[in-house]
This record gives structure tokens, sequence and C-alpha cells, in this order.
């Protein structure tokens, strides 16, 4: 067995004993079954194809057998048609998309993306020995790992890794690979609690590295255009993934790994959340707080305290303390009869000071030691042991607490430490070490959490929120956040960098804790800022140590009534927001989406984060540095852009200055987009899916536009496959001086349409139109001159076409 040791930051000497490309030498190749496989002195390589944009290699070394099982993968192959020649010594097997050349001499291995070069192995795979020198806790140290390594060019910029704090292009840097929290953090973490074996380039490529044990990636450390994968053991297995454009990546990526289950509609509200809620009256009394100041709300978190009065001592016994919650049924009961859902926090750590020590050893659930006997030692929160989620006595006993707790009323769990937060080498699971399963840990984990969610309530939508987790972990619903960031302005500035890194990695609702975590700073210029920022975010969860408050309603009343304001603008985009959550599950795309999607080419902004877009068509510009009048704000070319406050109107492919306002942070509207909103409301329950105020932006350039928004109950689990849905679509076309807008909507077989009100706003009407028809009646409409803005009421049957006809006065 290899001898592994855990430490933080690494110098090591590297000594190759295993070939290098320059001595592989070419053996044969052969064509079965669709799989492409070529022999060489020291192993095979097997490529297989899943669809004609994913292509798939592993590396059987002599002597090893191949491992099929993919902690990530979940997409079956599809017939692609291939092609194959032989032409000098390159043998290149294709589909019409990525194609693979395998170069008999000197041996090589690259790859093409319509016939244009993507990416090449260097070295391809390798063994390598280690002589640890200078080691501080915390590094991978083994005595031998097992590398792939491949060529860059001099120019492309590199992403992903998981969550990090450096900066969007993660070129030059060595990554662990080894979920682990950093407490505290502010603009630079190299090492968190997401981290993910995953690289895109800036020259339209992913990589995924199919392995789950610990080991590292090296992005180019040694600045010789190099790219490594570097790992204690497991699977040579890599995916290449393309597409013509970003979104093809992420939706092909997703295929691949699995799509994320559309979320209840909920989740898209304001959450409560402290650590921690020491009472149920503590708890009822926030919520009421909030209903009496109309601040809207759809959620409470319970943090540890609900299982116990002390934070040491109390981890595991997962049920409620009696004397600080003494009738949680009703508890539960009270807040939905408020429309607030109750989320409880959990970990996988059973201490042997809780309530369930003996059962969890008597049950013979828990990961084992050298002897086989229940694994314990010690950290922060006492002496513990750690639920064996691969053992099937484990995942079962763990499942039933969640299902006990989904049987009283309990919606949505979170899943905390679960790096885990502390994992000796040592500790055996059922299924091998702790370092072969510590990454995918918190993946496994969501699984069981989704699974007993579902088992419980089969028809309700769950709820999982999730601090570590690994490729492929949203298919199981996972809510990942950025941590325990630090309560300051660098805390910040460091979060849609990490949100949209995570969102390129197939996890598209990584959040913060807005106004940040560690840290008793109270600072509402911050915290206002901060919740503004929220608003264009997947999650909206405040969030703090108990040293001071985290929702709104506790803090001053200036900083109240700016984040009031703000949670009001996010329910009010809820059908826009709700539309995102649909995108993510049938495409892929990411809700946060930075700005080189749509300018590709442009390497200005592939180091960008401090600008993005929220979907499609919303242009954000947080504000992340104290006491600014005024930010400098790229907008992408191709588009004209509304200021959402005014109208004003600014040409895109330039930077323009903007002054700040305190209320809201700058944010644009991309010409030619529909934009629907909502009532105010104080819960999503109180939603009416029947009104529509529908925006707009109407601009000369655009002279055709046509937009859809998924609609739902918010709640069904498989609504789409049910066809229990609608998706409406808008229509605008500029014909000569008339302005023409349609209606349509594709409605599932099962689905109860209704007939809605759309209030249609249309923007930048210079002058009071000649004539309006709906349909074949004349209408006036509401005219506005200061604003330039058209109002209509339309009464809308959706199992009809609905059109508009507005003659333009020039």
């Amino acid at each position: 067995m290899k001898q592994i040791i855990l430490y933080i930051s690494v110098l090591l000497f590297t000594v190759s004993i295993a070939a290098q490309n320059s001595s592989r030498t070419y053996k044969s190749h052969n064509e079965e079954n669709n799989i492409f496989s070529v022999t060489t002195n020291d192993g095979k390589y097997m490529f297989k194809f899943y669809s004609k944009d994913i292509l798939e290699t592993s590396f059987i070394p002599n002597g090893e057998s191949q491992q099929n099982e993919s902690h990530a993968v979940v997409m079956q192959p599809e017939a692609v048609e291939t092609s194959y020649s032989y032409v000098g010594d390159d043998i290149t097997f294709a589909s019409e998309g990525i194609a693979v050349t395998v170069t008999t001499k000197p041996f090589k291995i690259s790859y093409k993306y319509k016939d244009q070069l993507i990416t090449s192995e260097n070295r391809g795979y390798y063994k390598s020995v280690h002589q640890p020198m200078d080691m501080v806790k915390g590094n991978i140290v083994a005595d031998s790992t097992e590398k792939i390594e491949f060529n860059l060019t001099k120019d492309e910029v590199l992403y992903g890794g998981g969550a990090r704090a450096l900066g969007m292009n993660r070129r030059g840097n060595r990554l662990p690979l080894f979920n682990r929290a950093h407490y505290g953090y502010e603009t630079e973490s190299k090492l968190m609690n997401f981290t993910m074996p995953i690289v895109l380039s800036s020259n339209k490529y992913m990589i995924h590295f199919d392995n789950a044990p610990i080991g590292y990636l090296d992005l180019d450390s040694k600045g010789d255009n190099t790219l490594t994968y570097e790992t204690v053991s497991g699977r040579k297995t890599y995916q290449v993934i393309v597409g013509d454009t970003w979104y093809d990546i992420m939706d092909n990526y997703t295929n691949l790994t699995g799509k994320q289950p559309m979320l209840p509609r909920w989740a898209l509200g304001n959450f409560s959340s402290r650590f921690g809620y020491h009472s149920q009256e503590e708890v009822e009394t926030t919520i009421d707080k909030s209903k009496e100041e109309e601040i809207p709300v759809d959620a409470i978190i319970l943090d540890l305290y609900w299982f116990g009065k002390d934070i040491k001592g109390t981890m595991g016994n997962l049920e409620f303390d009696k004397d600080s919650f003494p009738t949680p049924k009703q508890m539960i009961k009270n807040l939905k009869s408020k429309n607030v859902e109750t989320i409880l926090i959990t970990e996988p750590f059973i201490l042997t000071t809780s309530h369930r020590w003996e059962e969890a050893v008597r049950e013979g659930v828990l990961a084992k030691d050298s002897i086989g006997d229940p694994a314990k030692y010690d950290f922060y929160f006492g002496n513990t042991g750690i639920i064996d989620i691969y053992n099937p006595k484990g995942e079962q006993w763990f499942k039933n607490i969640y299902k006990g707790l989904a049987k009283m009323g309990v919606n949505g769990f979170w899943g905390d430490l679960g790096e885990p937060e502390v994992h000796p080498n040592w500790v055996q699971h059922h299924t091998g070490s702790a370092p072969e399963v510590h990454n995918i840990y918190g993946h496994d984990w969501a699984k069981l959490v989704y699974e007993a969610s579902i088992e419980a309530n089969s028809n309700k939508r769950p709820f999982v929120l999730m601090r570590a987790g690994y490729s492929g972990s949203q298919r199981y619903g996972m809510v990942p956040w950025s941590g325990d960031v630090n309560r300051t302005w660098g805390g910040l500035q460091s979060q849609p960098e990490i949100a949209l890194q995570m969102g390129m990695q197939g996890l598209a609702y990584m959040h913060s804790d807005l106004g940040g975590f560690a840290g008793a700073n109270l600072d509402d210029e911050l915290y206002v800022r901060w919740l503004q920022y929220g608003v264009f975010n997947p999650i909206f969860r405040p969030h703090a140590q108990e040293d001071l408050a985290s929702e709104p309603v506790f803090r001053s009343d200036k900083a109240k009534r700016l984040a009031k304001f703000a949670i009001e603008m996010r329910y009010r985009m809820l059908p826009y927001n709700y539309h995102l959550m649909a995108e993510n599950h049938i495409d892929g795309k990411p809700l946060m989406r930075p700005l080189f999607f749509e300018e590709p080419n442009n390497p200005e902004l592939f180091n960008y984060s401090k600008t993005y877009l929220w979907g499609n068509d919303i242009l954000v510009s947080p504000v992340l540095e104290a006491g600014k009048k005024e930010q400098k704000l790229y907008f992408p070319k191709g588009s004209y852009w509304f200021n959402i406050e005014n109208d004003k109107l600014i040409e895109g492919g330039q930077t323009k200055t903007i002054e700040l306002n305190e209320a809201f942070i700058p944010t644009y509207v991309r010409a030619g987009a529909f934009i629907p909103l909502a009532k105010s409301m104080q819960s999503t329950k109180d939603y009416d899916a029947n009104f529509i105020q529908l925006q707009y932006y109407h601009h000369e350039s655009v002279e055709e536009s046509e937009r859809e928004f998924y609609f739902d109950d918010g709640k069904m689990v498989n609504a789409i496959e049910k066809e229990q849905y609608q998706i409406l679509e808008f229509e605008a076309e500029i014909e000569g001086r008339w302005l023409e807008i349609d209606f349509e909507a594709e409605i599932g077989k099962n689905y109860a349409s209704e007939t809605k009100t759309v209030e249609l706003v249309i923007h930048n009407i210079a002058k009071k139109p000649k004539r309006i028809k709906i349909g074949n009646d004349k209408v006036n409409g509401i005219y506005n001159e200061d604003y330039n803005t058209l109002t209509l009421t339309i009464s809308w049957d959706t199992k009809e076409d609905k059109q508009i006809k507005i003659k333009l006065k020039r």
C-alpha cells in the first residue's frame, strides 16, 4: 500500500521512473465496439466517444486492469458516426467534431476540433517518486504518484480546479486537489472546500480528469507551457470536451456528468440564517419580526444549536434539543403557516459524547481504524467518529435520520463540514481509504441526502446545501456556498470570481454568506453592497457569526431600508430568475456568466470578473470597495444597454465610468430583451403566476428579438418529463414604422394553463404612437413622455396566440 501523508504546501523533488513519450513506442491498434485502442510498450490507450464533442481517453499500464467506475460520469455513449485514417505515421479516429490523432513515431497523442489543434499530450501518463523537502503541514506527499501531462500554448488562459480565490486566470498555480475549508479568507485562497479535477481553456476546450483520489492540478506553475494532473492512485482517465460556444461546452459537460435538478421555487427567495438560533422562541421571533417589517422571507436555517445548547460536545445528536426546542413539529407547522420553510444543519461526525454514539457503534455505521474498530480522533468540536456513507449500513442509517426529519416537515438540509473537515489518512471506509474517498465524500453525501429527501417526499424537490463536493455533484441538486469568508471588503471582492468559476464547472448555484461570515465587522455599507450583489446571485442567503445580526430586520434603519429594497427587487425578478433555473436544468447554462462567454475572442475579458451577465440579458457590476462614488464598467459589444434606473443607453464595446447610487449596484438590460417581473410579495408562496409585468427594451438596432420563459408549479419533481410545464414565447419585430409583438405558448399536455394578465411596458418609444392594435381591437395604452414608455394591459389566454401592433411616429 502506498504510504500517504497529508500536508498543506509542498516542495517536492521529482524523479521520473517511467518512460516519457520519447521512449514510449507504438505496437498496434484496433477498433472494436466503438472503442479505438492503441497498444504501446508500457500499456494500452483506449479512446471512446460519448458524443461527437466528448472523447474519453484511458491509459491502462501493463500489469493493471481497467477501472470502469466513475464518480462523475452518468452519460451513456451515443451512437457517433466515426471515421478512421492511417496516413504516414498518423492514425486518426474522429467524429464530425473532435478527433484524436496518434502519431506512431515519435509517439504522440493530439486532439483537434473541426480540424483545429486544441491540445496534445506532452509526456502523457507516467509515474514519479518523491523525496519530500521542507515539508509544512498540509502537503500531499506519497512514495509515488501518477501523472498525466499536456502541452499548452503560451497565451491560453486556464480556468477550473474548483473554488479558489486566485483571479479568473489560474495559470501559473499548482493547485491541491484536496477539499479543505479556509476560515476567514479574503482576496486569496489557493485551497478551499470545492476542489475540482477540471481545466478549461480560453481556447474553448475542457479536460475533466475522471478520478476521485487526492492529488494536484499543475497549471503551468513552472512556466514551461505544461499542464499536469497528479494523483496518488486510481483511474488514468480523462474526457476532452469541446463545442462551438462556451454554452455548448457547459451543455456537453453537464450531459456527461448530469444536469442539476430544478430547485423548489422558494429557494429563489430570502433566507433567514445565522450561527445560530438558540431556541424555538428565537426562531419564531425572528420570522415574526421580519413579517412585521414586511421584509420578504421564504426559509430559515437552523445551525447546530437545534441539536444541543453548546457548540462543543453535542454534534451527532441529530435530534432536536428538547429544552431549547420543546415542540419542533409545532414550530415547523407555525413557520409553514407563515410561508417559511425549515432547513436544518447536519454534519457527518458523531461525537463520542453525543446521544447517538453508542447506537452508531452498535449498528456498525462508522468508518474504521486499521484493526476494524470505529475510527476515533479529536477535532474542534470534540472526540469523534465519521459516518461511513460507503457502507450500506451507514448509508441507510443516515438516510433514515433525514427521512424522519423530512416527515416532521423539514424541507431542506444543510450539509456542513463535508470536506470532510478532519479526515485522517488512516481512516478506512467501506470502499477505500480516506485519501481515496476524501474528495467525493461531500459528493456522495449529497447523493444520500437527495435520495432520502425524495424517498420521504416523492413529489417535492429537495434542497441540499453543501460545503463540499466534486465533479458531477450538480446532479444531486447540490447548492454550494463559498465557505467561511471574512466579513470584509476583501472577502466580498473574491466572490464574483468564485461563483463564475464554479458555474463554468457545473455547480451553478455557488453563492456566498451574504454580508460575510467570519469576524464581527459591523459595516453597514459593506453589508448593503454585499446584499445588493446577492440580488443577482443564484441563492440569496445572508449569514454571519452570532456576534452580529445577519438578518436585515436587526440592522440600522438605513441598512434595513436599503436591504429591504434589494430583497424586494429580488422577489420581483422571480419569473426571470426561475427561467434561469430552467436553463441550467435543461442546457447546463450557469446563472452567472463571465463576459468572455459574450466575447470569446476578446483577451481583455479572459481575466475579468468585476462585471458579469445575470442570465442572457442583465449586466451587473457589483460595488466591491468602500466609499466609491463611481465605477468603470465594460459593456459587451454587439448590443446597446439600458440603465435599469433611468433607461439611458450605452453602446456596447466600450468601458464607461458610471456614477454610483447607494440604493443599488450598476445594472443594465440588453436592448431587445424581454424581462418578466412579478408583483411585490412577502413570500414566493404569494407569487401570482398569472400576472406578468413584461418589460420590453425596444431599440431600432434590434429588428427582431425573441425570448422564452419557463413556468411550472415550482415544486413538482421532473415537471418537464411529466409534461407539467408551460413556456411563454415573446417575439418583437420592426417592419417599417410598425413594431409587432407576438405572444405564443408551448404548453405541456398535463399543464392546466390559465388566462394571464400581461402588463406590457415598452421602453424607448420616443413619441406617442399613432395607432395600437391588440388582435383586431384598437386600444390607446398609457404613454409616459417623461420616461418614453408605453404601457398596455393585455388579457391572454395562453392556448391562443396574441399579436400587438404599434405604429411608431418618426
